[in-house]
């Protein structure tokens, strides 16, 4: 496990799977098998940063928060999740994050991107990942009840929040984030994807559903066609995604919306989680890449947000502590990520009551 320029009380546990467990591939789809159940989340609608499209946030509330008129904001630490491409709140990630983040005594919310949580996207424009004005546009509006936000963004989702964290330099509105199996260098991760086991795994799961969603849009028939006729991710991105989103091509897109030219520029704190087997992946951050506010933690094994464990002890697991749960169902969980997140911004003086 590398690790470099952490918070000198940041420590976190390694991650070291079974033999039998430290495939890639086995990592990337195995988590959403053992995830928790979803919370009882409560619902929020709110505009889009171009006034034409209901998004949907998500809340998992560490305690009730009143309803009042004055100016007076919640104290209590938020965590904001940005997920990943045709992610949501019900994704195997947010689920754990979720519990993980409750139990710290912190509110927790996921922060969907347009057409996501099940709330069509209404105008021409989706999401895409270098969307920073989307992203602050969002913690704009939780920061009008939250005095105290901390963010947590998930491989496209985690590209747009490190490029944002870069690009807003001291005007971001988030006190630290942790990044998680982001693509920071598209145009090598679009490579990756290509691969021969990565298109014939992944390409239909991620793509089959955009695509239905783009579509069901209004689009041309021309347009309809063209998307009928993709197959790989790369080649919608060119077709659909950078057209509508003021790119002039896929290359462009990927040029522009990738977040490793920004990381220099980092001015608050930001964790970088990343496997070194992640099929998704291309280039990755080195030390020589970031800001002295950027900590790299690049583990051997993990997969595309997986980081599946196994415990062979006949103890609770740390997925049915979270859960409250007296019987043990499992001996996998996919609770890393969410131990070493909270890990993370408890080195950098996040409590309960922010003091």
């Amino acid at each position: 496990m590398l690790l470099s320029n952490p918070p000198k009380s940041f420590s976190p546990n390694p991650f070291k799977p079974p033999f039998w467990l430290s495939n890639p591939h086995l990592q990337s789809i195995l988590p959403k098998f053992f995830a928790p159940k979803a919370p009882k989340y409560r619902r929020d609608i709110l505009q889009d940063s171009l006034d034409e499209t209901d998004i949907a946030y998500d809340f998992y509330d560490a305690h009730f928060i009143a309803n009042t008129n004055d100016d007076t904001l919640e104290q209590t630490p938020l965590i904001v999740l940005f997920h990943g491409m045709e992610g949501s709140s019900d994704s195997h990630y947010a689920r754990a994050l979720a519990y993980q983040m409750h139990a710290q005594g912190w509110h927790f919310v996921v922060a969907h991107f347009r057409s996501c949580g099940g709330i069509p996207a209404n105008g021409r424009v989706f999401y895409n990942a270098g969307d920073t004005a989307e992203v602050h546009h969002m913690l704009q509006n939780l920061s009008q009840k939250f005095a105290n936000i901390y963010a947590v963004g998930v491989s496209l989702g985690g590209n747009a929040l490190a490029k944002y964290m870069g690009e807003y330099g001291d005007k971001v509105l988030c006190k630290a984030a942790v990044v998680v199996s982001a693509p920071v260098d598209m145009s090598s991760a679009a490579i990756s994807m290509h691969s021969f086991l990565s298109h014939r795994i992944y390409t239909p799961y991620l793509l089959n559903p955009i695509i239905k969603k783009a579509l069901a849009n209004d689009i041309s028939e021309e347009e309809i066609h063209s998307i009928r006729a993709v197959n790989r991710i790369s080649d919608f991105d060119d077709i659909f995604t950078a057209p509508r989103h003021g790119y002039r091509s896929n290359n462009d897109y990927y040029h522009s919306a990738s977040a490793l030219p920004y990381l220099r520029d980092v001015n608050s704190p930001l964790l970088l989680i990343s496997a070194k087997d992640d099929p998704f992946l291309g280039f990755t951050a080195t030390p020589n890449d970031v800001s002295d506010s950027v900590t790299i933690l690049e583990t051997e094994h993990g997969g595309h947000v997986g980081y599946i464990r196994y415990r062979s002890d006949k103890g609770k697991s740390n997925r049915e502590q979270l859960n409250g749960r007296d019987t043990k169902t499992s001996k996998f969980d996919i609770n890393w990520i969410p131990e070493t997140a909270s890990a993370f911004f408890q080195s950098i003086g996040v409590t309960t009551d922010n003091n």
